[in-house]
């Protein structure tokens, strides 16, 4: 048993976690919902299946070792029965969480995240949790504005060190393909603190055209997010932690670094790995 199974396989993250490991030659099985449309690099095998139907996993875990986890979406109702069967196979998992509190025993998770940690850290698995801050990615959901212009968006003054998610494949093939990491809990970052006005500032540098921030009202903002998303308690969320990040930034680790012997890359060359998004 040596394949290691990755899901989330055509995402942001796991695409990269998918070729990282493809290149350095080890057996890569990837879990998709339609293996007749996944691109994925020569010689990664394909299987069906979804996370969120426990019993479709069955062939996808067959033979396999270690499983790369990420959850799709937000949703609690098939977290067991998934990791159940994960556990029934495999030996290891490297969660892909958020930068979330450790729970005491006995006190109630508040977070998606807690609950599906607590779910692998009482099963039979070796786990290791990643726990990024926020994603420089999510910035590609102000594309259209960026095109025109000017974002309006709420609190421009939000502090954030937004991680690339190169950064987050390369710290999930490296614990994924060596030792030492069981039990590891490690807060991801990005190298620097910017606010999300400026985030937008570079990006149209990047693209070659100046982007301007307008603040945007809360009232306003809410109701925008909530005909985008659909989830009241989703939307809250978002408003509650970039309102926080005005007074209380997104802190800045060394995880990075000492994992990987290099610098995470900037939010600049963020900008410019994405920078055809943008224009």
């Amino acid at each position: 048993m040596s394949e290691i199974l990755v899901t989330g396989a055509t995402g942001n993250v796991g695409s990269h976690v998918v070729s990282q490991l493809a290149e350095a030659g080890l057996e890569v099985r990837a879990l998709v919902r339609n293996p007749d449309r996944a691109r994925l690099p020569a010689g990664v095998e394909a299987v069906r299946g979804d996370l969120t139907v426990p019993e479709s996993l069955e062939p996808a875990l067959r033979d396999v070792e270690t499983v790369f986890l990420l959850w799709p979406g937000y949703s609690e109702a098939a977290t067991a029965g998934a990791v159940t069967a994960i556990a029934r196979h495999a030996r290891r998992v490297v969660y892909l969480s958020a930068d979330v509190e450790d729970l005491a025993d006995g006190e109630e998770p508040t977070l998606f995240h807690q609950s599906v940690e607590r779910l692998i850290r009482h099963s039979t698995l070796s786990w290791t949790f990643l726990r990024p801050g926020g994603f420089a990615a999510n910035t590609l959901g102000w594309a259209g504005q960026i095109r025109q212009g000017v974002v309006r968006w709420p609190f421009g003054q939000a502090v954030r060190a937004l991680i690339h998610e190169k950064d987050i494949a390369a710290v999930a093939a490296h614990v994924l393909t060596s030792a030492g990491h069981t039990g590891g809990k490690y807060v991801l970052s990005g190298p620097e603190q910017l606010t999300q006005a400026e985030q937008v500032r570079i990006i149209g540098e990047v693209a070659g055209h100046e982007v301007r921030w307008e603040e945007q009202p809360l009232d306003e903002a809410r109701e925008h997010l909530l005909a985008a998303w659909g989830d009241p308690g989703f939307v809250e969320g978002a408003l509650k932690g970039w309102g926080a990040a005005v007074h209380n930034p997104e802190r800045v680790t060394d995880t990075v670094q000492r994992l990987l012997g290099r610098p995470p890359l900037t939010f600049r060359q963020w900008a410019e790995d994405h920078v055809a998004d943008f224009r």
